[in-house]
């Protein structure tokens, strides 16, 4: 059953629609994340969630029970700031305690949720201690504590891991996903990051420009992409402008003005002549040191190694550029600039959209 759902929501500030028609449900215990670049309107649904922000059209639904209209304080909803917003003239368990003493909480029972609630982020020790005597991993668990301690129906996370480094968000992506999995908080998770949408949710929901893209398990988002904007999006990827040359049911041939011609066969665009993008994710691209179907003579303009992948860019005829990535261990990875190669993909890898979108 849906604890959470968004029914049409939208919302305009002037004439800017910041979010348009965002329609999903969030199971019971599940992890689910807004993903998408700056500006797509994941923040602003995230608020009307926990209502921040007041929607100009559709209906929030928590445990089947419309709470559009409610106060915050009404809505049986917790929040996990990017700031942490952690009160520093309060100690640890005033911190934790917070929201419990404002339901009318207090005594022994006080004492029970708030330890219980810091026993859950594996801070019992730091009960006494102050915000400025913590770490930013601990301090964001406080902040976790301080959210989960009143028992919300559904716990928001407003990009909580940014402020992190990067070996500590790495860190607190597991301890998040570990602590939701215990407690079964049914959770909405906002990040423009995608590894830590993709490592850390039951499903992801990409936005762009206020439209949901795709709303689908990561390995849906990463290998069947919806839109050409999820496939570029998600990834590392070539983006490259061509015309149609080519069309025969769902196979197309895109020409490049550089001379290079790419197979689709994802789903044709309409119009043999029209003006198209096409993607390509750098990990789809292979190499090889000798002709094969679907590749382009090239040579290795750039090299770089980044841990365990090692990333070409490779020149092509007519000034074409295109970044191609492998494994370290990989049968190419070991090529210098200046060698001779031959580039190319997949037809079932290439995705084609009929209306460049931005990716800004």
């Amino acid at each position: 059953m849906p604890v959470l759902t968004l029914d049409r929501l939208e919302k305009k500030f002037g004439n800017h629609v910041a979010a348009s028609n965002v329609t999903l449900t969030v199971q019971d215990g599940e992890f689910v994340s807004l993903l998408g670049p700056s500006g797509c309107g994941k923040t602003t649904v995230l608020r009307m969630v926990a209502g921040l922000v007041t929607p100009t059209s559709g209906r929030i639904l928590v445990d089947d029970t419309d709470i559009t209209n409610l106060p915050t304080n009404r809505r049986n909803i917790g929040l996990v700031f990017q700031s942490y917003a952690l009160f520093p003239h309060m100690t640890v368990f005033e911190n934790v305690a917070f929201g419990l003493r404002r339901q009318g909480v207090k005594g022994a029972d006080l004492q029970a949720r708030v330890n219980a609630a810091l026993a859950s982020v594996r801070l019992t020790q730091y009960g006494d201690r102050y915000p400025r005597q913590l770490s930013g991993g601990q301090q964001q668990r406080v902040a976790v504590a301080r959210s989960v301690a009143p028992q919300p129906s559904v716990l928001l996370f407003d990009e909580p891991l940014s402020n992190l480094d990067a070996a500590l968000r790495d860190e607190m992506q597991f301890e998040l996903k570990r602590l939701q999995r215990e407690l079964g908080m049914t959770t909405l998770f906002v990040t423009h990051d995608q590894s830590e949408a993709m490592s850390m949710s039951d499903r992801v929901c990409v936005l762009a420009d206020g439209v949901v893209q795709q709303y689908a398990t990561p390995e849906d988002i990463y290998h069947r992409p919806a839109t050409a904007f999820v496939a570029g999006f998600i990834g590392r990827s070539n983006r490259l402008a061509g015309v149609v040359e080519m069309l025969e049911g769902n196979t197309c041939s895109v020409r490049l003005p550089s001379g290079q011609v790419f197979r689709s066969d994802r789903g044709a665009p309409p119009r043999r002549g029209e003006t198209v993008d096409i993607v390509v994710r750098q990990e789809d691209l292979f190499l090889a040191l000798t002709p094969r179907e679907h590749a382009h003579a090239g040579k290795v303009v750039m090299r770089s190694f980044v841990g365990s992948r090692v990333q070409y860019v490779v020149g092509l005829e007519g000034g074409l550029e295109v970044i191609a990535e492998v494994a370290t261990n990989g049968e190419h990875a070991g090529l210098e600039s200046g060698a001779q190669v031959f580039i190319g993909v997949q037809p079932g890898h290439v995705y084609v959209n009929r209306a460049p979108a931005s990716m800004a």
